[in-house]
C-alpha cells in the first residue's frame, strides 16, 4: 500500500469516527445523550430501554474498536499491535459493562456522575486516544 493510499485510508476512518460522533442522535438509541447535555445531577433518570439500550452501546463500542483497530493497523502497520489493542479492547468491553449495567438497571442520582464517565469510555474512541501516543512512544524506544 502507498503512503497516499495509506493516509486516504487513515483519513476516511477518522472521519467516520467522526460520522458516528457527529450522527449519533438518529444512529443509535441513548436516552442519556439528551440527559447529560443537561444539569444531570439534579435529574431523574430518563426512561430507557435496557435491552435495546445495551445493544446499541455495545453496537458503537464495536463500531469504534474496528475503526480505532484500523487507524492501528495502518498507522504502525504491526498485526502485534492489532492482537494486543483487541485484547485491551474485549477487556475494557467487559469490564466497563458491569458498571455500565449497574448504573442503568439502578439509577441513583449520587451515582450519576461515575456514570457518565463510565459511559463515556464505552461510547466514544477513547481507547485509541490512550492506545495512538502508548504504541507511538513504545515504538521510539525500539
Amino acid at each position: 500500500m502507498t503512503k497516499l493510499t495509506r493516509y486516504i485510508c487513515v483519513v476516511f476512518l477518522f472521519l467516520l469516527l467522526v460520522a458516528i460522533r457527529g450522527f449519533e442522535d438518529e444512529l443509535f438509541y441513548d436516552p442519556y445523550l439528551k440527559f447529560f447535555e443537561n444539569d444531570y445531577l439534579y435529574m431523574d433518570s430518563p426512561r430507557r430501554e435496557i435491552a435495546k439500550l445495551v445493544l446499541n452501546t455495545t453496537l458503537r463500542f464495536v463500531l469504534n474498536s474496528a475503526i480505532s483497530l484500523g487507524l492501528l493497523y495502518l498507522i504502525f502497520n504491526d498485526k502485534n499491535i492489532i492482537k494486543f489493542s483487541t485484547i485491551i479492547y474485549v477487556t475494557a468491553y467487559i469490564l466497563l459493562m458491569i458498571p455500565f449495567l449497574y448504573f442503568v438497571i439502578n439509577p441513583r442520582q449520587e451515582d450519576y456522575y461515575m456514570f457518565f464517565n463510565v459511559r463515556r469510555f464505552l461510547i466514544q474512541p477513547i481507547g485509541l486516544i490512550l492506545l495512538l501516543p502508548a504504541f507511538y512512544y513504545h515504538k521510539l524506544n525500539r
